[in-house]
């Protein structure tokens, strides 16, 4: 294989399922021998993927205003000192930063943007589409990019999203961890737990989530929501946490917040769920929570169907059927029932597809 110089452009480097992905895209770029370089506002992230050998320019093309196309300039730049092969858009702001930046350039890299998401603003979306090659993360968004865009299904690759199995494997939590654990969440001791993890947001499926858990004996079952809730969404919150207390479900399901140890609570949960009432574009938690020895639920459409059709068929329920919801946790939570299969879905598998396709479009 022929080294590659890979520049990933993305708003900033904080927290989230793209900027997780462009570190360890990176990360890999650099171990396997390839020249990886990192444009974006910053981050989190920058550190790590400088320490592993990868350079990062900082721009502020994180910011969706017209104010931002004037970073094309210097972007178009970088470009010329860099020479890259490649040049992977991953998101529209900096896109739309790129594509004027594109048109400064004599000699033009390979334009590839992955959409990681079935973006509901088609116009302010479309530059996505303006490339070389485009990367879906699932059929479901490969169809969506199809139908919205008209763009021919050879341009259009699915490489499914990953998860790192080195850290979301079936490891069992250390003792101090479990100890801490129950004496924070003594209502889970010898519970079945039934996770739902997900941001506080009304489309994230927690209503039939409390539903779910209302119908269920408190003494065999507990829930838990695990997510973190932004400023717009206290109101939401509060409302939720009524309809527990209506429901009486507040002794039997508890709010967790945001955590930095989901491994762990992945590990110790019966069933984890995706309830999502839009369809996910891919559902990085359902393949997280299977490769830590989870069996679990979710409605029948999007990202989540796919993987599930693939790994655990048992655990599709009809989207917004909670008496077959009900029905099947009493029925998968038995210890005898089996577990999902192995998880397919790997960072290594997603990386190694990448690269496939970059030396595919460079033989070209």
């Amino acid at each position: 294989m022929n080294k590659i110089k890979v520049v990933q452009v993305l708003p900033e480097l904080n927290i989230g399922g793209v900027e997780r992905g462009t570190r360890d895209f990176s990360n890999a770029l650099i171990e396997k021998g390839h020249e990886s370089i990192v444009i974006s506002n910053g981050g989190l992230f920058e550190k790590d993927i400088i320490d592993h050998g990868a350079k990062h320019f900082n721009l502020p093309i994180h910011k969706k205003s017209l104010f931002s196309l004037f970073l094309a300039k210097k972007l178009s730049h970088i470009y010329e000192q860099e020479k890259p092969d490649i040049v992977h858009v991953r998101s529209r702001m900096p896109a739309w930063i790129n594509y004027f930046a594109f048109k400064k350039l004599s000699k033009k890299p390979i334009l590839v943007s992955t959409f990681h998401g079935l973006y509901s603003t088609p116009i302010y979306s479309q530059v996505m589409s303006k490339v070389d090659h485009i990367i879906a993360i699932s059929k479901t968004v490969k169809n969506y990019i199809i139908d919205t865009y008209k763009i021919p299904k050879n341009l259009v690759t699915i490489i499914p999203r990953g998860c790192d199995i080195k850290n979301f494997n079936m490891e069992r939590p250390q003792q101090e961890w479990m100890d801490q654990w129950f004496k924070e969440y003594p209502n889970t001791k010898s519970k079945i737990i039934l996770t739902l993890p997900a941001r506080i947001s009304q489309w994230k499926g927690l209503d039939d989530f409390v539903e779910l858990i209302s119908r269920l004996d408190g003494k065999a079952f507990h829930g838990l929501i695990v997510g973190p809730t932004s400023k717009s969404k206290q109101k939401y919150l509060k409302s939720l946490k009524q309809k527990s207390q209506l429901l009486r479900t507040d002794t039997k399901l508890t709010f967790t917040g945001s955590r930095s140890d989901i491994k762990n609570i992945y590990n110790i949960s019966d069933i984890v769920f995706n309830l999502s009432t839009k369809p996910e574009p891919f559902g990085r938690t359902t393949i997280e929570a299977i490769s830590c020895g989870s069996k679990f639920i979710g409605w029948d459409h999007g990202g989540t169907k796919e993987i599930l059709d693939e790994l655990y068929p048992d655990g599709l329920v009809k989207l917004g059927d909670i008496n077959q919801l009900k029905e099947r946790v009493i029925k998968i939570s038995d210890t005898n029932y089996p577990y999902p299969k192995e998880n397919t879905f790997t960072s290594e598998k997603m990386i190694n597809k990448t690269l496939d396709l970059y030396n595919q479009l460079l033989s070209k």
